[in-house]
């Protein structure tokens, strides 16, 4: 036995399927090589083929993955498949009927070897079946094709007159189970044991003997297949290249990412531009280097920009001083067309951009990017206003919000639109504009993605809300609410920035109240729909508040008690929810979670709502029990403290006081029906609950608590 088991440790193999093709793009080669690592585990497991460790590869000429450890052949598996019942399969003398014989000619079994069984239906015949598993190579003969023509990308295309698809033309496969080849057919292309080396330094055909090879066959051929490592060449290459250029790479680990999959084996080279260039922004000189071509800055030690880049090259050539001169000709040519356009724009003030604004749509229903800036404007107002602004911050906002949008009429931003906002401040500080209205301009596009920086002024945050406000507010107006997985106008990222924002700046502006006023911007467009568009938007924003603090790991929930009685303050939502968290850690929250929900859910059924303020006059006379009194008394006692804590934000503290309400809670259902027979005594002991239920205004609805 133990001779057996090492046999099959023996038989194990490595598998190694690389798919060579023309120039894949570079954003396109992870996403593929992880969607081929799934699709291939998936199609293993289902086939019962064991398996090692999977390891993906990558360059912009080949998408690979290795899997050690395959199993030779499938592992079989046995099942019990279930007939007739007995009385069906056989007679009354015992002999199998037809049924039986069918029965056992489909599983490929004799009659004889049926056995019977008891289920909770009664007796019936069975047999133990094995499927035995075949060769692992005669499974990947189907497996790996249907891997290869499923690999997922933004754009595919098709090339000859063949019917599949792939990112660009397929070249080659190879498909080797050890030293096997695995044989199949993509297109016209047949699997077999040859790939190629590096494109320029090692043209031919290679060889590969063995999947163990192909590793350190291809460094032979100027081939780094691991990404990883060929990512950590990229890094000591441009490392080495910035020393000898008197500086530092300036840090850039997207940029890395793309150009380790731009090149298979990692070169690079200095060069250097004229220092008259450095006149222009720092920002248009990285980005006229990094986005045309993938270029690294370099910096001295105080962070400022030399006039020197690194190029990361393909090949190896025995003239680097050439190569870099070629690559210094195609920067000038960039750097001089962002050094005309920057110049140009300084001979436009940032008031004549805004005019230019009128004949930029920002949408068809809803006018110019000039209209837009004006609504932007009349909303950051407002919510300087509402946060308590003085006049100093009213003012600075006013005037980012009128210049936010300007350089989107620029030349630089018409080269480079990756700078808007960031050429908006730089043209405000040459204007001489005061204070944070520079930043602000800039800020007030940020959120730019899911986790990225958020506003780093008030003004700047107050401006980004105000953007976003209108966006939402307009593009619902007109009907251009996100539907199912349709965004176009990015509102849902852009409800979250709002929301962020205003957590992050502590802002206590109503949200409702915001939103009437972005809608108010909209009245021709509305035509009656005010109120209810205003409770659609506030939804629209309550359903993301929700998603955001499920994601961060709160209670479910603790969250749908929150936000069902308002998230009105964005702030206090997080602090709400965290304060009802926490006293649901105490040992003694189950009863007393009963105990409100069952003041809520009296209310309910009563068509009462329980979170609302005008709660009713308590008439004492009315009492007939001293329970009755001690409720109302114990509530009287902590009424104003409460609400004051509320007021706050400190709810946990508030949550602990009523909390002390629970044993006159308790007593006062022990002790009376509330839905007394006389009409009076039960409205008196309805608008006791609601007293009590009106603690909870602003805090939570403790009946949407499992308990």
């Amino acid at each position: 036995m133990d001779n057996l088991k090492e046999n099959e440790v023996k038989r194990m193999e490595k598998l190694l399927l690389e798919i060579g093709a023309e120039e894949i793009p570079a954003g396109y080669i992870e996403p593929a090589l992880a969607a081929m690592e799934t699709m291939l585990t998936q199609k293993l497991a289902q086939a019962r083929i064991d398996h090692g460790d999977i390891r993906t590869m990558g360059t912009p000429r080949r998408l690979t993955i290795e899997i050690s450890d395959v199993a030779a052949k499938q592992r079989s598996e046995s099942s019990e498949a279930l007939g007739p019942p007995v009385n069906v399969a056989y007679d009354a003398e015992g002999q199998p009927t037809m049924a039986a014989r069918k029965f056992a000619e489909k599983l490929g079994l004799p009659v004889s070897r049926l056995k019977k069984t008891q289920t909770a239906k009664g007796v019936y015949v069975c047999a133990r079946v094995t499927e035995r598993g075949v060769a692992s190579a005669t499974a990947l003969k189907t497996i790996l094709p249907e891997v290869v023509l499923a690999v997922p990308f933004p754009k595919s295309m098709r090339w000859s007159d063949l019917t599949i698809t792939f990112a660009r033309p397929i070249h080659s496969v190879v498909a080797l189970l050890g030293p096997k080849v695995i044989t199949f057919t993509v297109g016209n292309i047949k699997s077999g044991r040859y790939t190629r080396g590096h494109y320029f330094m090692a043209p031919g055909k290679v060889k590969l003997d063995h999947a163990d090879a192909y590793r350190d066959t291809l460094r032979r051929h100027h081939v780094i297949a691991d990404i990883a490592e060929r990512r950590g060449m990229v890094v000591a290459e441009i490392d080495r290249a910035a020393q000898a250029a008197g500086g530092t790479v300036l840090e850039d680990a997207e940029l890395v990412d793309i150009v380790t999959n731009l090149v298979e084996y990692p070169i690079a080279t200095t060069g250097r531009f004229e220092k008259e260039f450095l006149e222009v922004p720092r920002d248009v000189l990285i980005t006229a280097m990094r986005e045309h071509q993938k270029y690294f800055a370099v910096v001295d030690a105080g962070g400022e920009l030399l006039p020197a880049f690194i190029a990361v090259n393909n090949t190896r050539t025995r003239d680097l001083d050439l190569v870099a001169t070629g690559h210094e000709r195609v920067l000038r040519a960039r750097l001089s067309d962002a050094q005309f356009f920057y110049r140009a724009d300084l001979q436009v003030s940032a008031d004549q951009r805004v005019a230019k604004l009128d004949g930029v749509l920002f949408q068809a229903e809803l006018g110019s990017m000039q209209a837009k800036v004006e609504r932007i404007a009349r909303n950051a107002v407002y919510l300087a206003e509402a946060a308590g602004g003085g006049s100093e911050l009213v003012d600075q906002v006013r005037r980012a919000a009128r210049l936010c949008k300007s350089d989107l009429v620029s030349q630089v931003v018409g080269e480079f639109p990756k700078l808007q906002g960031v050429m908006g401040r730089v043209y405000a500080v040459v204007a001489g504009e005061k204070g944070d209205i520079p930043a602000a301009i800039e800020e007030h596009y940020r959120p730019t993605r899911s986790g990225g920086d958020l506003p780093g002024t008030l003004a700047g945050a107050l401006v980004s809300v105000a953007d976003k406000l209108d966006s939402i507010c307009g593009c619902f107006c007109v009907g251009l609410e996100p539907t199912g997985a349709a965004d176009p106008y990015a509102l849902r990222r852009q409800a979250i920035g709002v929301i962020q924002i205003m957590r992050q700046f502590d802002l206590a502006i109503s949200l409702k109240a915001m939103i009437d006023f972005g809608l108010e911007s909209f009245g021709d467009k509305i035509s009656g729909r005010r109120e209810t568009l205003g409770a659609t938007i506030e939804t629209f924003f309550q359903r993301r508040i929700e998603r955001i603090l499920t994601d961060a790991g709160a209670a479910r929930d603790s969250v749908q008690a929150v936000a069902a009685v308002t998230v009105d303050h964005i702030p206090f939502v997080w602090k709400r929810v965290e304060a009802l968290d926490q006293l649901r850690r105490q040992d003694d929250f189950e009863p007393l979670a009963i105990a409100f929900k069952r003041v809520v859910n009296i209310l309910q059924k009563a068509n009462r709502d329980p979170f609302r303020a005008d709660a009713g006059e308590v008439n004492a006379g009315l009492f007939e029990k001293d329970c009755e009194s001690e409720l109302l008394e114990a509530y009287q006692g902590i009424e104003q403290s409460v609400g004051a804590k509320v007021r706050e934000g400190a709810f946990y503290e508030a949550l602990l006081e009523i909390a002390e309400l629970k044993s006159p809670v308790d007593a006062f259902f022990d002790g009376v029906m509330v839905m007394a027979e006389d009409e009076q005594v039960r409205a008196n002991r309805m608008a006791l609950l609601a007293r009590l239920a009106g603690l909870f205004i602003g805090i939570a609805d403790f009946s949407r608590l499992s308990t």
